[in-house]
């Protein structure tokens, strides 16, 4: 069997030894002559698989007291709602930082629920940075303040925490959650669907603070009521039973790696062979201010577009897939999430200066 390097925005590549072990376990789970497919969630089994899931994740990102993790679905798009809908506690308006697409689906969802405040933004600028704290205009009364960490699409990451004066602070952390430490102390809630750093599609982690919940819109639909999740150990109805068990699996391996400590400087290895290529190369280019550098989502144009078919036929018949970038900004995408080994950057940095030598 022949195994890609899957460059994938998401679903995204998982670490091989997981898969291998999901593998082994997929008919009989530790004895018990069942599948996790097939556990009920209220059985012992699939209690403990969920209870060790939830104590891995707390460990890697030193989750606080008085914090809950739920383990939900709906994806990000889906907790675009359901957090104004928890959150807004009387309040009347939120403010957003806009820092390219996901910020934007989150802005629009809220305007269903309350006034969206952008108070700052990137699109001048073709959302290519996150902009500078001191150009925001937070408003005091706001519900919270709502930032996506990690833009996918465009590849801008915060590499700070920002400062919000008080305002609870909220985080979409889809796409880089787990890819370095967190100081979760800092948001009032982080979010974030699984597919590109925890496991497959389907599961949706929240950590919320607890003084937060027991607010909810009357119209907030019981099961994404983060209080009554809460109160039933995120299984007041049938949770992503499978999903939660590969996540499982995902935290373990990413403990034994090191943690959290090792995985930042892993990717930030990686980050920075592809990055320095591209700023030495003069046939590809990267759009994103140096300073907002997603290391898990690496944007890159050609300089002749008429030769992104040929780079794209080239790439996979040397197994390198799903590099082509969102069909919004057109170009390239590499996304080097965790589960991405460094022989994967290195083959597609050779590719590069081979495809240039060719070319350029």
């Amino acid at each position: 069997m022949t195994r890609v390097f899957n460059f994938s925005a998401g679903p995204a590549a998982l670490p091989e030894s997981v898969l291998r072990q999901a593998a082994d376990e997929m008919l009989d789970w530790h004895g018990s002559g069942m599948s996790v497919m097939e556990m009920s969630h209220r059985g012992r089994e699939f209690i403990s698989i969920h209870a060790e899931a939830e104590s891995l994740l707390r460990e890697l990102l030193a989750v606080p007291a008085g914090y809950k993790v739920l383990f939900l679905q709906g994806g990000a798009l889906g907790e675009n709602a359901f957090i104004p809908m928890n959150l807004l506690r009387g309040k009347t308006s939120i403010d957003f930082v806009n820092t390219g697409e996901w910020s934007k689906k989150s802005i629009k969802e809220a305007r269903k629920y309350a006034r969206a405040n952008v108070v700052a933004s990137a699109a001048e600028t073709g959302f290519d940075r996150v902009p500078a704290r001191d150009t925001w205009q937070l408003d005091p009364d706001a519900a919270y303040v709502h930032i996506c960490s990690n833009e996918t699409i465009g590849g801008v990451e915060y590499h700070w925490t920002p400062d919000t004066a008080g305002v609870p602070l909220v985080a979409d952390m889809s796409s880089n959650l787990l890819s370095r430490p967190v100081d979760v102390s800092k948001y009032a809630l982080i979010y974030g669907g699984a597919q590109k750093n925890i496991g497959p599609a389907g599961l949706t982690i929240v950590i919320v603070r607890e003084d937060l919940l027991g607010q909810a819109l009357p119209i907030t639909p019981s099961v994404f009521d983060f209080k009554e999740q809460a109160d039933n150990d995120s299984m007041l109805n049938t949770p992503p039973t499978y999903a939660i068990y590969m996540a499982g699996l995902v935290f373990n391996w990413i403990k034994a790696q090191g943690g959290l400590v090792a995985m930042e400087a892993h990717n930030r290895q990686k980050a920075a062979l592809l990055y320095d290529f591209l700023d030495a190369s003069k046939f590809f280019s990267s759009p994103v201010a140096r300073a907002d550098r997603s290391l898990m989502n690496v944007p890159f144009k050609l300089r002749d577009e008429s030769l992104d078919a040929e780079f794209l036929k080239g790439a996979q018949a040397r197994g390198m897939l799903q590099l082509k970038g969102h069909r919004s900004v057109g170009g390239m995408r590499a996304s080097i999430y965790n589960a991405m080994p460094i022989e994967g950057v290195q083959a597609l940095v050779a590719y590069l200066k081979e495809f240039e030598a060719r070319h350029g």
